[in-house]
C-alpha cells in the first residue's frame, strides 16, 4: 500500500502543468490579501494574514487568493541581495497554508518602489529576487502561479518593463518551465496600456495582469492616501445607468480584443471600492456589475481585498459583509 502511494504521489509530482488558460480558469473568484505582507518593514496595516483565514476564504466560496509581498524591503541593498530567510519562511508558510486549504494562490512582488524610480539601475536587485524565489518556490504545484511586479508605473517605462520582465522570467523559467506567470502592463497595469506590452512570443505559460478602479472618483472618493479625494464634488454614486455600464464594457472589451489578439489569458487581479465612500449600495452595485462584466468577458479575477478599506471580511465582527459577499459569490 505504501509503495503504491510513494508511486502515485511521484506521478503527481511529474505530471506537466496544466495548459495556461486552464491555470487562468482555476484561479475563478479570488481574494487580495492585501494590507499585511506589502506593508513597509517594521510597519502594521490592519490585522496580518493567519493561517485561519484560508479555510475560511475558501467555504465562502473563493478559489484563489493574490498574496502581495513587499519583497524589497527584506531583501539586502547590496549583492547579492539576500531576502531575509526569516521573512522568506513566512511568506511560504503561508502559501502552504492557502494550499493546503485548496485555494490558488498569486503570489507577487509588490511595492518594489525603486524599481519604479530607477528601472535600470534596480534590475539586477530584481533579477536576485525573482531568482532566490525561484529556488524557494521549486517544485511547488502548478496551484501557485507568479506575478512579476505589481502596477509598474513611474519612471518605469513600457520599454524599461519590457526589458525587465525579460529579465526575471530568465531567472523563473529554468526551474519553472511551466508555471503561469503574470505580467501586467505599466502605468499602474492599465487596460489602455496592453498595446505596449511585450511579452515574449515563445513563452505560452504568461497571463496578462489588469487592476481596475473606474471611475476613480468614485471607487477612491476620500480616500486618505488619494491626494484631494475628500475635496472631490463627484464621485459620491454609481447607479448602474447605460451609461456608466457601457463605460465599463467598452474598457473590458479593449482588454478581451487585446487578449484575443495576441492569444493570452486575462486575470483581472485588483478591483474594488473604497469604504471611505459611505454609499455602500452604490459600491455593491458597482463591484457586482464589474464582477459580472469580467466573467462575461473570459476573465477570472480577485477583488481588492480581504479585511481592510475595501474588505468584504470584518475582522472586529468576525463576519463577512453580507451585501459585498453577495456581489461577489452569489448567483
Amino acid at each position: 500500500m505504501l509503495r503504491a502511494l510513494a508511486a502515485l504521489l511521484l506521478f503527481a509530482l511529474t505530471l506537466p502543468a496544466a495548459d495556461v488558460f486552464e491555470q487562468q480558469r482555476r484561479l475563478g473568484r479570488g481574494l487580495n490579501l492585501g494590507n499585511s505582507l506589502e506593508a513597509p518593514k517594521g510597519a502594521t496595516w490592519g490585522r496580518p494574514i493567519a493561517e485561519e483565514d484560508f479555510p475560511r476564504i475558501k467555504a465562502a466560496g473563493f478559489s484563489s487568493v493574490r498574496i502581495p509581498v513587499r519583497w524589497s524591503d527584506y531583501a539586502a541593498k547590496d549583492a547579492p541581495y539576500a531576502i531575509d530567510p526569516a521573512f522568506a519562511a513566512k511568506v511560504e508558510a503561508l502559501v502552504r497554508s492557502a494550499l493546503k486549504a485548496e485555494l490558488q494562490v498569486v503570489l507577487n512582488v509588490h511595492h518594489f518602489d525603486e524599481l519604479d524610480q530607477d528601472p535600470v539601475g534596480q534590475r539586477p536587485r530584481f533579477a536576485a529576487i525573482w531568482k532566490q524565489l525561484a529556488t524557494r518556490f521549486a517544485g511547488f504545484p502548478d496551484a501557485l502561479q507568479f506575478e512579476l511586479s505589481n502596477e509598474p508605473h513611474g519612471k518605469h517605462t513600457a520599454a524599461e518593463w519590457n526589458a525587465n520582465l525579460l529579465v526575471a522570467l530568465r531567472e523563473l523559467r529554468p526551474q519553472h518551465p511551466e508555471r503561469a506567470v503574470h505580467v501586467g502592463s505599466v502605468q499602474w497595469n492599465q487596460i489602455a496600456m496592453l498595446k505596449e506590452l511585450q511579452l515574449p512570443k515563445e513563452d505560452r505559460h504568461l497571463i496578462a495582469h489588469i487592476h481596475y478602479y473606474s471611475p476613480f472618483h468614485f471607487t477612491h472618493k476620500n480616500a486618505s492616501w488619494v491626494k484631494g479625494s475628500k475635496e472631490w464634488k463627484d464621485g459620491d454614486t454609481w447607479d448602474g445607468t447605460e451609461a456608466e455600464q457601457a463605460a465599463i464594457r467598452k474598457d473590458f472589451e479593449v482588454a478581451r480584443a487585446w487578449a484575443k489578439a495576441e492569444g493570452r489569458p486575462i486575470f483581472l487581479g485588483e478591483f474594488g471600492a473604497c469604504s471611505t465612500n459611505p454609499n455602500l449600495p452604490a459600491r455593491v452595485r458597482w463591484t457586482r456589475f464589474v464582477r459580472d462584466t469580467a466573467e462575461a468577458s473570459g476573465f477570472t479575477w480577485a477583488y481588492w481585498e480581504y479585511q481592510a478599506g475595501f474588505g468584504v471580511w470584518d475582522p472586529k465582527a468576525k463576519a463577512w459583509r453580507p451585501e459585498l459577499l453577495e456581489a461577489l459569490v452569489g448567483k
